[in-house]
């Protein structure tokens, strides 16, 4: 790390930037299995995903290892071979693999056309050409809507399709349909999901080459997430309400939807009860049980959810995991994010899933006979023990604060150094997860699912290329009475805090404070590039989770409605004055702040609000006039709903709605900005219109405050282009490096 004060090239940056965002993570695995006669084998394989600069775009490749057991203790993994070589897999949108003669099925995009391929262990062993077919429009390749199912007799699959605009119907009058309806205006689900406007639930016949679309869904559903029924003559899908009209489903859990059964002869029928969310559909491998995801219509936009699970033979709908309102110290603090596609034990009775807890991502496993869920992370940290009542008044704040250096030394020093494990699947009870901490890159590892009262013994597969010494520590904070949320007393909060490895001696550091968006989401003590770039090139990093973050409970969650603009901003600026006081290396005189969508809204109300205190300010995508934004947003209930507002479909704007959310908005803190401040917005984003931000800075460049705009004309709104983030890098650290 060189000095902040020598001059800060900008290839220096990029270079740095290049060398953590490159770094590969696994966001996919699959395990088959071979009995030999004193030996059981079984294979995992990986796909990962990495950056690469000088292509402008992110890589797919797949990876092999075989691990080999004691065929009478498969959990004693007697051998990890070494993984064979990296695989590229080019223009695959889904794939799955037969679950009895592991048969691989790809969606291929190729020359303009869409391809489904299967493979075997000889090859290509059929491929068909979807668009050529023309039973249906584009095949869904996203996690909101799309999946690949293979049938139990592996003859068949289902996919999601949009539906095909049949342009040669003719009307009444002659003229065809297509000339009649070509500008009439199209609804689609919004943000990251444009031109996915009516799906269509697709199967294919393997034996005759012949493509059907499935009749019987209500014509006000868009379906999604289907899976065959035990028998293969029936499926269940998760149906989206679509009318009086779509809202954005990106990101949000809180849309109006159904479990549904439907027969392959069109019957059609709700398993699930109404005016509810519920996504996430996972057969247990008895065929007895589906689970799913449950949670409440609007509101939070994300929130707790609870695990339902349908006993198929009875009908009979029953609670797994209830919403958790407030955690007990240091105890499962509920589902927060979808499962994953593989999450059953082999015995049908247990279920594995990662969910946030505080500032950490752990792996959970709930067990449907005791319901007693336990976490199966072996770096699980414990929390602070809870504080005695404190006299009145209590104390300011309290802080917990643990410190980790990465010095890897070997399999029990590296299992203590994740903050984060994401489960990426579970089958034949060996689970494949992706662990990570600030200082340590995405790591894959495995371990059989314990038994009773046993501990899982983690193997590492595949170590990161490169480690970082960068020491993080967890900080735990209380809000002072004057800051408590008087609904919902008693909540604390807390952030991530990264410095850099070897900082001058003697000099203080300058300080990054870094805002999630959502806002009820969550930084988890995770990998995250940008973090450990700012934390290479010199910069100490303050990740904040703010109440209504996810992983403090349900409570936490619905404290931030009608409370946005106030309560997260200070308690923002309680954890950096939390953070300046115990760790007296930080700079207080060099302090900025960084954000993304509320990120960016908090981040531009902090220099609004606290003008002296901030000395530069980034933001990407930022809510800056709530009011404005109602009419250009795609989740126009949120807007209601985060100044305290109820939302119905035909609701009307009221002076009194258009002042709260005015109130609420950075824009009425422009006059007080003294801190520079650098936009970046996507010119196509429908989550918050790019002239939130052109609002913003023409408001600063009117008072002669020091702004810049970076427009990025085809990006939505995670500005999530490769050769867009490392230019967002690059600028907001020369801008940092400017003003700091």
């Amino acid at each position: 790390m060189e000095a902040l004060q020598t001059r800060m090239e900008p290839r220096k940056i990029t270079g740095v930037y290049g060398e953590v965002s490159g770094l590969p993570a696994p966001v996919s695995a699959y395990v088959s299995e071979a009995q030999l006669p004193e030996l059981r084998v079984y294979t995992v394989t990986a796909e990962w995903s990495q950056s690469d600069l000088v292509r402008g775009s992110r890589l797919r490749y797949s990876q092999q290892w075989t691990l080999i057991a004691d065929s009478n203790n498969h959990k004693n993994i007697r051998t990890v071979l070494p993984a064979g070589s990296c695989a590229p897999v080019s223009g695959e949108l889904l794939s799955g693999i037969s679950p009895i003669r592991g048969l691989r099925a790809v969606v291929r995009e190729t020359g303009g056309h869409q391809l489904l391929e299967i493979w075997d262990g000889h090859g290509l062993r059929k491929c068909l050409n979807l668009t050529a077919l023309n039973k249906h429009g584009r095949v869904y390749d996203d996690a909101q809507f799309g999946c690949l199912s293979w049938s139990e007799c592996e003859n068949k699959l289902l996919y999601v399709a949009e539906k095909s605009k049949n342009t040669s119907t003719e009307s009444h009058d002659g003229e065809s349909a297509c000339g009649k309806d070509r500008s009439v205006y199209c609804e689609d689900w919004g943000e990251a999901l444009t031109n996915k406007s009516s799906p269509a639930i697709c199967v294919v016949s393997l034996q005759n080459g012949g493509v059907s679309v499935l009749q019987g869904v209500p014509p006000d559903i868009s379906p999604g997430q289907a899976l065959w029924a035990p028998g293969g003559q029936s499926v269940f899908f998760v149906g989206w309400y679509h009318e009086p009209f779509r809202l954005g489903l990106k990101f949000c859990s809180n849309r109006r939807s159904e479990l549904f059964k439907l027969d392959l002869d069109g019957h059609c029928e709700c398993l699930s009860g109404d005016n509810l969310s519920v996504s996430c559909p996972r057969l247990s491998p008895d065929g007895s049980t589906l689970i799913y995801l449950q949670g409440q219509v609007f509101g939070p936009h994300n929130q707790c959810l609870s695990l339902q699970q349908l006993d198929l033979k009875s009908g009979k709908t029953s609670t797994l995991l209830d919403v958790i309102n407030r955690p007990q110290t240091g105890e499962f603090a509920g589902v927060y994010e979808a499962l994953p596609s593989c999450c059953w034990s082999a015995d049908s009775q247990r279920v594995v899933f990662s969910s946030a807890r505080r500032n950490w991502k752990d792996l959970f496993m709930v067990d449907r006979r005791s319901k007693k869920v336990i976490s199966l992370s072996d770096n699980a940290l414990p929390d602070p023990p809870p504080l005695p009542p404190p006299p009145p008044p209590p104390p300011p704040f309290h802080l917990h604060h643990q410190e980790h250096r990465n010095e890897l030394k070997g399999p029990s020093d590296l299992s203590r150094v994740y903050g984060s494990w994401k489960l990426l699947t579970i089958q034949r009870d060996l689970m494949v997860v992706c662990c990570s901490s600030p200082s340590t890159p995405p790591t894959l590892r495995v371990g059989f699912l314990p038994s009773a009262g046993e501990a899982v013994t983690w193997r590492t597969l595949q170590q990161p290329v490169m480690t970082f010494d960068f020491p993080w520590s967890i900080l735990d904070v209380t809000p002072p009475p004057e800051e408590s949320n008087t609904h919902y007393s008693g909540l604390d909060f807390g952030a991530v805090l990264v410095k850099p490895s070897h900082p001058l001696q003697g000099a203080k550091i300058p300080l990054v404070v870094f805002i999630h968006g959502g806002p009820h989401s969550q930084f988890p003590a995770e990998w995250n590039c940008t973090t450990a770039g700012l934390a290479k090139l010199g910069f100490a990093v303050l990740m904040v989770n703010y109440r209504g973050s996810t992983g403090f409970g349900q409570d936490s969650i619905l404290s931030l409605i009608g409370q946005i603009g106030n309560q997260d901003v200070k308690d923002v600026q309680r954890a950096v004055l939390t953070a300046l006081q115990r760790d007296l290396t930080l700079d207080p005189k060099r302090l900025a702040v960084i954000g993304g969508s509320h990120g960016g809204f908090l981040s531009c109300h902090l220099v609004g609000q606290y003008p002296e205190f901030y000395r530069a300010c980034a933001a990407r995508n930022p809510v800056i006039n709530a009011a404005t934004l109602l009419g250009t947003s795609d989740i126009v209930d949120w807007r209601y709903t985060s100044v305290g507002f109820q939302y119905s479909y035909d609701q009307i704007p009221t002076a009194e709605a258009l002042a709260a959310m005015l109130e609420r908005s950075p824009i009425t803190h422009a006059a007080q900005i003294k801190a520079p401040v650098l936009l970046m917005l996507g010119g196509r984003d429908r989550r918050v219109s790019p002239h939130q931000g052109l609002e913003f800075y023409k408001a600063l460049k009117s008072r002669a405050s020091p702004v810049r705009l970076l427009w990025f004309a085809e990006e939505g709104h995670s500005l999530s282009r490769v050769d867009t983030q490392a230019d967002c890098f690059l600028n907001t650290v020369l801008w940092l490096y400017q003003y700091l």
